[in-house]
């Protein structure tokens, strides 16, 4: 093919004044050296990709990139993500010429605690701006970074914001269909900060692209109104051109096609080519193959862990450069605070990743009303007391009553991000994986909206932040089979007990790696949003009832939320038997205590928004609320194992719940023929108590 890229003689490039091809290559060439070496003693890995991209990254590392090399956390900082996971080497080689890992260090790559994962993992201070390796998720991440800058220039201005977000895809990211979401997005918005590079080696896990893919990429990202380059990913002058011309796009995010050569330099044992070859992607080298590739590639492979000393002298010059640069950035940025002192206390503030103070008090409830209504009535809050929060909605803000908030704001658009609201359109994944990266980029707070039946497209996002410990607020509606005459593939059954799993599962911090909230009705959702906005640690869900919900008895103490389980106002003491439910199935059973009274039985009533929270509490707590002896009732919406946990299995303990997918009925009917009645609450509790 032809290599294309922009040769505008109004640009003045970099390229001008850059290092000499030969030390670029030699850097390239020890990068591939390294990741080769890396992935040969784990006896695991992905060298092919790596050994191709080293030439983008070295370019881009050695010679635009702005970082500081003093402080990883500043914000003013260029921010890179990686999309394949397996191009780990290339980028832990890459951190070790920077000096942010040793050679020791990646000699220990896929160790117990090595600081060199498998796939990599975000770790600020190393320069590891994401964890990688579900493909697709990196870039998406990239363009949620890229308008959290773009927003918070609205704010803050160019003299604080005003860097590039780079991103580094592959052929599978290119395929995954969350492409899709992030190249309409990003090209709608005009995100000319994000600049995003395409290894096309033609090589993906098993096989080569032209297996499954016949398209024009090229085209394809220029009717989503990119700016595409198309260039030799091996060459550096193109590399540097096309980088040149990326910084200087006004209106289009950049994509560079870069064809590569997967496993470049390498040779096979028979002393032939193993370049271009699929075996390269996911296996070492091995044996004689590795040692004629590291000595073809300058290396010794006895010795191989090795920085070459024209390779140090390049990354000491760019830290070099890199200081002043900083320092220059860093003098405009004080002579900013001092001319602008409010707004450095409020950048201070959202960088911080501290909870920001809402008054709660300003939220009226309206009794009965929906949960999605009452979470509006928070949001509405939070979009006026909380400038640095996003949020968002999959085309759904209407219903989802995201609108709560987009009421008080206005959606982004090409050339406007003064508003605060993220129009995703049909795409929950990427809307989910963009919110996380505004989160990552820092100084914004995002939470996006669908209904809860849609979180099943959301998971690998949902998941990913989790690992991660990012605090995004995912907002479920429409939370159980009431959705009615949607019928089935709208009602969700067994999602909240999904959802709730990630209560179960600790991060590696030992947090619950999702905390959850259904609340009982909308004084109780004030309370979990409250919760949710104080949780700057782990994702939060909130999953919100799409019909009215009768308020707990009056007296109930709503602050007991807190604690994830609570004993509602109203219970006996001494129960005969304990009724345990969250959401709108707290009402239900409330329905039915009066009958179960008036023939002398004993009930307490149990709202449990959020078992994990719950189990965080003493097991003095845990037994007052739901003594292990004692007689257990739940009731579920979904799937009965969703309650199993607080309720317990055996004589001693009864879980009513869906055991089949929905129906399509109004609620009301559907409440009826399911069961989910004060009437059937009585009859079930009698059942169970033999009575």
């Amino acid at each position: 093919m032809a290599f294309k890229y922009l040769c505008n003689t109004n640009i003045q490039t970099q390229s001008m004044k850059m290092n000499d091809v030969k030390v670029m290559n030699l850097a390239a060439d020890n990068i591939r050296i390294l990741a080769a070496s890396m992935v040969e003693k784990a006896n695991s890995g992905h060298p092919g990709g790596a050994m191709g991209g080293a030439d983008f990254i070295n370019v881009l590392f050695s010679e635009y990139l702005v970082y500081n090399p003093d402080d990883p956390t500043w914000s003013g900082r260029d921010r890179f993500f990686l999309d394949p996971g397996h191009m780990s080497p290339m980028l832990y080689s890459a951190l070790a010429l920077q000096g942010k890992f040793t050679l020791s260090e990646i000699e220990q790559f896929r160790q117990w605690e090595s600081p060199c994962p498998g796939h990599p993992e975000l770790d600020v201070m190393r320069g590891i701006e994401n964890s990688s390796g579900p493909l697709g998720q990196g870039h998406a991440i990239a363009a949620g970074a890229a308008i959290a800058e773009k927003f918070l220039e609205a704010r803050l201005g160019s003299t604080m914001m005003q860097h590039k977000v780079y991103a580094y895809v592959s052929d599978g990211a290119i395929e995954e269909e969350i492409s899709q979401g992030v190249g309409r997005i990003a090209g709608t918005l005009g995100l000319n900060n994000l600049i995003m590079f395409y290894d096309s080696n033609d090589i993906q896990l098993s096989t080569e692209t032209d297996a499954v893919m016949l398209e024009d990429t090229a085209a394809k990202y220029k009717a989503w109104n990119w700016n595409v380059i198309e260039i030799n990913g091996n060459d550096v002058a193109q590399i540097r051109h096309a980088l040149d011309a990326a910084g200087e796009e006004k209106e289009r995010p950049t994509l560079i096609i870069g064809k590569t050569i997967m496993g470049k330099g390498a040779i096979k044992e028979d002393g032939s080519s193993y370049e271009a070859n699929v075996k390269t992607h996911g296996a070492p080298l091995g044996g004689e193959a590795y040692v004629n590739t590291i000595k073809n590639l300058g290396g010794d492979p006895t010795n191989p862990f090795v920085i070459f000393d024209e390779v140090k002298d390049l990354y000491a010059r760019r830290k070099e450069e890199l200081k002043k640069i900083v320092a220059e950035r860093k003098a405009a940025e004080e002579a900013w605070a001092k001319e602008n002192p409010e707004q450095k206390v409020l950048m201070d503030e959202w960088f911080s990743g501290k909870a920001p103070q809402v008054d709660w008090s300003q939220v009226e409830q309206k009794a009965g009303s929906a949960t999605r209504a009452a979470s509006a009535a928070c949001l509405s809050a939070l979009a006026q007391q909380v400038p640095n929060m996003i949020c968002a909605s999959a085309d759904l803000s209407n219903s989802d009553k995201t609108d709560g908030f987009l009421k008080h704001t206005h959606s982004f658009k090409k050339g406007d991000f003064s508003g605060a609201f993220f129009q995703a359109g049909v795409a929950e994944l990427t809307m989910a994986d963009m919110c996380i990266g505004m989160m990552l980029h820092g100084g914004v707070i995002a939470a996006c909206g669908t209904f809860f039946v849609f979180s099943d497209y959301m998971k690998p996002a949902v998941r990913l932040a989790a690992l991660m410990g990012v605090p995004v607020k995912f907002i479920w509606t429409h939370d159980a089979f009431r959705v009615g005459e949607d019928g089935p593939t709208h009602e969700p059954v067994e999602q909240e007990a999904q959802i709730r799993l990630m209560e179960k599962l600790q991060n590696h911090k030992g947090q619950d790696s999702v905390r959850v909230f259904r609340p009982a009705d909308a004084e109780e959702t004030t309370v979990c949003w409250a919760m949710a906005m104080e949780n700057t640690d782990t994702p939060t869900a909130l999953i919100f009832s799409r019909q009215g919900i009768a308020n707990l008895p009056q007296g109930n103490d709503y602050e007991q939320a807190r604690k994830g389980a609570y004993i509602v106002a109203g219970s006996d003491e001494n129960p005969d038997v304990i009724l345990v439910a969250s959401g709108s199935e707290v009402s239900t059973l409330e329905a039915g205590t009066e009958a179960l009274r008036k023939e002398g039985i004993k009930v307490r009533v149990v709202s449990a928004p959020s078992e994990g929270l719950f189990r965080r509490q003493s097991q003095e707590y845990q037994e007052a609320v739901l003594p292990y002896c004692a007689k257990k009732f739940g009731m579920t919406a979904g799937l009965p194992v969703t309650l199993q946990g607080l309720v317990g299995i055996g004589p001693d303990s009864c879980v009513f719940g869906m055991k089949s997918f929905g129906f399509s009925a109004p609620y009301k009917v559907l409440d009826e023929k399911l069961g989910y009645t004060g009437e059937n609450v009585y009859r079930q509790v009698k059942a169970f108590l033999g009575k």
